[in-house]
C-alpha cells in the first residue's frame, strides 16, 4: 500500500516514545522505507538500535555523525521525504519548531522539509493545557503543519487527562490518509450505506439480516483514502471504526432513509451498500400479534426502498449506484432493477458463490451499468472498492 513511499519519524524524549517502534513496524509492513531520526532525549526513553532493526535503516541521533554514508544527511533525507510525522512531540519540540529553531538533526530535518509535517504531542496533562504550548501548536497550524489531537487517560506521571499520545493505530491512519493512494477523488462529496438494519417485533425481537457492513465500510475507506467528502451511514455493525468520514448510525429502515435522504441532497455519489431488512411490522402489528400453540404471527410491511426513491427523483449530477444480493437469475434480476430504479450502476452477487456474501472478506461481484457489463474475479473487498469507484469515476469523466 506504501511501496516507493518514504516516511521520517521523529522521535523526541518521551516515555510514550516506545509506541513509536510499534508504527515504524506498521509502516514497514506496509512496504514503505522508513527514517527515523531521534532527539538526543529520545534515547534514554529507547534504544536506537529497536528503530534500526525494524526499519533496517541507520537511526540519526547526531547531527554531525560521520558513521553513515554522506547522502544521508537532514537535507537529503528531507527532499525523499513523502511524510514526516514527529510522535511524540514534546513540548520542547514543539516550542522550537514553532519559533524556527534548528539546533539538532530533528528540528533541521523538520525545518528543511516540504513535504506534508505531522505532530503527535504527547506530555503531562499541565504542560499540554499550558497557553504557551497552545499558542505553539495554533502557530504550527498556521504553517500548514497538522496537529493529531492527543487521547485522554492515565499518564506515566499519575495524572489523568489530555495529554496520551495516541496509539499506533491512529497514527498510521493520518499517514496513510496521505499517502495510501492518489487523490483523484478530491472535491467529491460521497454518501455510502452500510451494514443491516433492524426493524422492532417487541422491545426484544427485531427483523434483520445477516449483513456484516464489510463491504461498506471498505466503499467508505478506499473514498476517503482517495479524497473524498464521505458521510458513512451504517447500520449496527462490529467491525473497526472508518476515520475521517462522518459516521451516521441508524437502526431501523426507516432512519437510514431518512439519512441518505438528507446527505443525498448535495452529495455527487451515493452508494448504497447496506443491506436494509425488507420487511418491518406494520402500523398496527402490536395488535395483530398472536400466539397459538407457541407459534406467533405477525403483520408485515415492506420497508422504504432508498435506492429507488432517489433513483425517480434523481437531480443532474449525482451518481447512484446500488447493490443486488440474488440466489438465482443473478444477471436478469440485477438489469431489471437498474432500469427499474434509476440507477448508473449496480453491483450484482449470488450470495451462493463460494467467496461471496455476507460476512467474507472477499467478493465475487458483476458491475451492471446501462452500457455493459463488466465481471470481476473473486478479490478482497478494499480491491472490490477500489473496482467500484475507478468505474464511478471513469464514467462521470466521459
Amino acid at each position: 500500500m506504501l511501496k516507493g513511499k518514504n516516511v521520517i519519524l521523529g522521535v523526541t524524549g518521551s516515555i510514550a516514545a516506545y509506541k513509536t517502534a510499534s508504527l515504524a513496524s506498521a509502516l514497514k509492513k506496509l512496504s514503505c522505507n522508513v527514517d527515523v531520526i531521534m532527539t538526543e532525549n529520545a534515547v534514554n526513553f529507547i534504544n536506537p538500535i529497536t528503530f534500526e532493526s525494524l526499519t533496517g535503516n541507520k537511526c540519526i541521533v547526531d547531527t554531525f555523525d560521520r558513521n553513515f554514508q554522506y547522502q544521508v544527511e537532514h537535507v537529503s533525507l528531507a527532499k525523499k521525504a513523502d511524510l514526516i510525522m514527529v510522535a511524540p512531540a514534546s513540548a520542547n519540540f514543539l516550542g522550537k519548531a514553532a519559533a524556527g529553531i534548528a539546533d539538532d538533526m530533528l528540528t533541521t530535518t523538520f525545518m528543511a522539509c516540504e513535504c506534508k509535517k505531522i505532530a503527535a504531542p504527547a506530555m503531562n496533562t499541565r504542560m499540554f493545557r499550558n497557553p504557551i504550548v497552545q499558542d505553539n501548536m495554533k502557530k504550527l497550524e498556521s504553517y500548514g503543519i497538522e496537529i493529531v489531537n492527543p487521547a485522554s487517560g492515565y499518564l506515566a506521571c499519575g495524572d489523568t487527562g489530555e495529554g496520551k499520545m495516541p496509539e499506533p493505530s491512529v497514527l498510521l491512519s493520518f499517514i496513510l490518509r496521505e499517502l495510501a493512494h492518489e487523490k483523484d477523488m478530491k472535491g467529491l462529496k460521497v454518501c455510502v450505506t452500510a451494514g443491516p438494519t433492524r426493524e422492532a417485533i417487541d422491545p426484544v425481537r427485531f427483523i434483520s439480516n445477516r449483513s456484516t457492513g464489510k463491504m461498506g465500510y471498505a466503499l467508505a475507506e478506499n473514498a476517503m483514502l482517495r479524497g473524498a467528502d464521505v458521510t458513512l451511514i451504517s447500520g449496527p455493525v462490529n467491525i473497526p471504526e472508518v476515520p475521517f468520514v462522518n459516521k451516521v448510525r441508524v437502526e431501523s429502515a426507516r432512519q437510514m432513509y431518512d439519512a441518505v435522504t438528507e446527505a443525498a441532497a448535495d452529495a455527487d455519489i451515493v452508494v448504497k451498500a447496506a443491506a436494509v431488512a425488507d420487511y418491518r411490522p406494520s402500523n398496527v402489528a402490536d395488535e395483530k400479534i398472536k400466539k397459538k400453540d407457541g407459534d406467533m404471527s405477525i403483520q408485515l410491511e415492506r420497508t422504504d426502498d432508498i435506492i429507488g426513491t432517489l433513483g425517480a427523483n434523481k437531480r443532474d449530477g449525482l451518481y447512484l449506484c446500488g447493490f443486488s444480493m440474488e440466489t438465482e437469475n443473478m444477471l436478469e434480476n440485477s438489469e431489471a432493477k437498474l432500469k427499474k430504479k434509476n440507477l448508473d450502476m449496480i453491483v450484482a452477487n449470488n450470495v451462493k458463490v463460494d467467496g461471496a456474501g455476507f460476512g467474507t472478506d472477499t467478493n465475487v461481484v458483476t458491475l451492471i451499468t446501462k452500457e455493459g457489463i463488466e465481471e470481476l474475479p473473486i478479490m478482497s473487498k478494499k480491491e472490490v472498492a477500489e473496482e467500484i469507484f475507478s468505474h464511478i469515476l471513469r464514467a462521470r469523466r466521459s
